[in-house]
């Protein structure tokens, strides 16, 4: 990490980036209101994209396995990642940093462009901010349409994902520090409604972005339960025979220039990918031994569908 900070943390999901930091050689800060005219759109368009309907047959697999290992005990959770692909028509994605700037409350904006490919998105999840020896985060694990509140507030199995999530971290961050945690409570992000938990550490030493990103990525939230590589190796391979953009559950973060060294570091789901005229739109689900099938597919489209109506696509 750049020592005067300024920078942006940018990786994949398996952390594939030895060199994860970007330092731009200039920082302009917009606001939503000054970002279309110091963009310069040269014309561009908002994107349109036309959607193919998400196949089951890969996934459901990959739900009837992991299921099995919840069951025998062996797993207590995992998240595998559904991906809905389009062709973008017309106009240009780079014009959703617009919808990102105006993104909804409880939610960070993102993005990274490289040439003709990027991502973007507004996650609710907030990996860790850090400053000095102090570190906020959250389990943020459960979701529900709102208006649903009630019969949410005392859902067994999404209680039972949330707290897996809760455990984990408090179980990798009570080695750095202190930790304290505030009782569970609601998160609407959107259109959906999550549990949240968050947290807090006062650590033993300054805190090191690094570090804690190896620490805490991935959470239950996007990973799995136990850590462990040969369930880590699994994920991955689940991720892959379901093409998941690298980007999605990743750390992305910033440091804020000068020497308090500031940290904010988000877990980039809540988004779209896309590579020349295609594009990608991700949602994972985490399975836990009270989970069915046609429930969890239902979230993944809610969640997806939370992400069209905030990019407005």
């Amino acid at each position: 990490m750049p020592a005067d900070g300024g920078a942006f943390y940018v990786n994949d999901f398996n952390l594939s980036d030895r060199a994860p930091w970007k330092k731009p050689t200039q920082l302009i800060p917009v606001s939503e209101a000054s970002l279309p005219a110091s963009a310069a759109w040269n014309g561009a368009q908002m994107p349109h994209i036309t959607w193919a309907k998400p196949a089951t047959e890969w996934f459901k697999m990959a739900f009837r396995r992991i299921r099995r290992e919840v069951l025998a005990r062996r797993l207590e959770k995992m998240v595998p990642v559904l991906t809905e692909r389009g062709t973008i028509v017309t106009g240009s994605p780079l014009r959703l940093l617009e919808k990102v700037m105006s993104a909804p409350a409880n939610t960070w904006g993102y993005a990274w462009v490289h040439g003709d490919q990027g991502f973007l998105g507004a996650t609710p999840e907030l990996l860790f901010r850090s400053q000095g020896r102090q570190v906020q985060t959250m389990a943020l694990a459960g979701t529900a349409k709102p208006g649903g509140q009630e019969a949410f507030m005392h859902d067994v199995k999404e209680i039972e994902e949330h707290e897996i999530v809760v455990r984990y971290l408090v179980d990798r961050l009570s080695g750095l520090g202190v930790v304290q945690r505030d009782l569970r409570g609601l998160c609407q992000a959107g259109t959906l409604l999550h549990f949240q938990t968050n947290l807090s550490v006062q650590l033993r030493d300054a805190a090191n972005p690094d570090q804690l990103v190896g620490e805490l990525h991935p959470t239950p939230a996007v990973g799995c339960l136990p850590r462990e590589e040969a369930w880590l190796e699994k994920l991955r391979e689940y991720r892959a025979q379901l093409k998941v953009p690298g980007f999605f559950g990743a750390p992305f973060g910033f440091v804020e220039p000068g020497s308090e060294g500031i940290c904010h570091m988000v877990v980039a789901i809540r988004g779209i990918s896309w590579a020349g005229h295609q594009a990608q739109l991700p949602s994972g689900c985490g399975i836990v031994g009270g989970s069915a099938f046609d429930h969890e597919w239902r979230e993944l489209r809610l969640k997806r569908e939370a992400v069209v109506a905030m990019l407005g696509i």
